[in-house]
């Protein structure tokens, strides 16, 4: 099955299943409005701690993802579609429990961009890792991936990690991306949160909340972590 009709088994998924978002996805100050899609789907807690016309500070809780072998590509499109087909393979069975997930939200991906004359963008050395977080139902105990491109990991890895995110749009490309996180950078420059946002390759990541088939109402952030410390 190609990735265009794994997107059709997740949208039957979230129109048959209905899946509520806990209230405490959105805690703390008020920042960013719910995406639309975690009224239905299973999204990823996270605590508003500040929050700016820009950008807003965010605390993720720990908490178990499935995630794939980082995948070298100078394209993000083409990297999320291999890294997507890997783990829905693995929330629909192929893993060591057969079990079935339902689709969560975001996709994540965490980017190691190259070093360009263009900040935050792509060639053949950039690395891409996408993520799926994994259903409340197995958090304490997450199915095997049967495949050896996925394996279980906590995120954000360390518990004092904060984040930085702008919201943005539309689809996202090659193109938007790194556009979209310049632009952070630059709204964090001038705060005590501007040390993350410097150096010649800054790693980052993007989380999409929405199927290709939902042309309106589209949601993507760009994100950098960073030590509260």
């Amino acid at each position: 099955m190609g990735l265009m009709g794994k997107w059709v088994g997740w949208v039957i998924l979230v129109v048959g299943l209905g899946t509520r978002l806990e209230a405490s996805t959105h805690e703390g100050r008020k920042g960013y409005e719910l995406p639309i899609n975690c009224r239905k789907l299973e999204c990823a807690p996270y605590e508003v701690i500040e929050s700016k016309n820009e950008f807003e500070i965010r605390s993720y809780r720990d908490a178990m993802w499935v995630s794939t072998s980082p995948i070298n590509s100078a394209s993000y499109k083409n990297a999320t579609a291999k890294g997507f087909d890997i783990l829905f393979s693995y929330i629909r069975g192929n893993n060591n429990q057969a079990a079935k997930m339902n689709m969560t939200a975001p996709v994540l991906v965490n980017i190691l961009p190259s070093k360009s004359t263009r900040p935050f963008s792509f060639s053949n050395s950039s690395s891409f890792v996408v993520h799926f977080y994994i259903p409340k139902k197995y958090q304490k105990d997450p199915p095997i991936p049967s495949s050896p491109k996925a394996h279980p990991v906590k995120l954000p890895q360390k518990h004092k990690y904060i984040a930085a995110v702008r919201r943005f749009g539309g689809y996202m490309d090659d193109s938007n991306i790194p556009t979209q996180a310049l632009t952070l950078k630059k709204s964090l420059m001038g705060t005590i949160y501007k040390s993350q946002a410097s150096g010649e390759i800054v790693p980052y990541s993007v989380a999409g909340y929405n199927s290709p088939f939902e042309s309106e109402n589209r949601i993507n952030e760009v994100i950098f972590w960073f030590d509260k410390n």
